[in-house]
């Protein structure tokens, strides 16, 4: 380990195990999604994406909340605006809970959207410049509970919410 940054150990994040907290959730908010709009006609695509991401972002702002302090510490070691803004970890987890509370009640959806587009874009920055570094820390946005590395697979998630949001502005 060299001052604030940790190099990444040999092999790790490089097992499907290691990444079994978050399939788990992901998994649990896919279920969770279906059987919120299993009522709805042909399944649409707008319910059922706002009900998933409205769920994975609600687990995950959970989290982190468990441990705020926790959160913050990881996320400043590769948050681009953590790093610069003290607060901003201790806020983080309040914006992303208020995203999937309005995703699951369809408040303000464009807002809503493009917010979501804002927030992970800027966070898969500060993934990509961590992953090129080499940093090894377990990924804050599971919190200080589950222990999953910091790794393409958080790059993935951030640019997933991206994508998603951005199709929800043309549906």
């Amino acid at each position: 380990m060299t001052g604030d940054i940790h190099v990444r150990e040999e092999g790790r994040g490089s097992s499907l195990a290691d990444y079994a907290p978050l399939l788990t959730l992901v998994g649990v908010a896919a279920l969770a999604a279906l059987a919120i709009t299993a009522g709805f006609a042909a399944w649409e695509m707008r319910p059922l994406m706002h009900a998933y991401m409205g769920v994975f972002l609600v687990i995950f702002a959970l989290l982190k909340l468990f441990d705020l302090s926790g959160f913050k510490d990881g996320f400043h070691m590769y948050d681009l605006l953590a790093r610069r803004v003290e607060g901003y970890g201790y806020v983080y987890p309040f914006i992303e809970l208020g995203l999937g509370l309005a995703f699951l009640s369809f408040a303000a959806p464009t807002l809503t959207y493009w917010i979501t587009i804002i927030v992970f874009s800027f966070g898969a920055l500060g993934v990509v410049k961590a992953l090129f570094e080499g940093v090894d820390i377990d990924c804050p946005c599971m919190g200080n509970i589950l222990s999953v590395p910091l790794s393409t697979v958080t790059l993935t998630e951030d640019l997933a919410m991206v994508l998603m949001s951005a199709i929800l502005l043309t549906l």
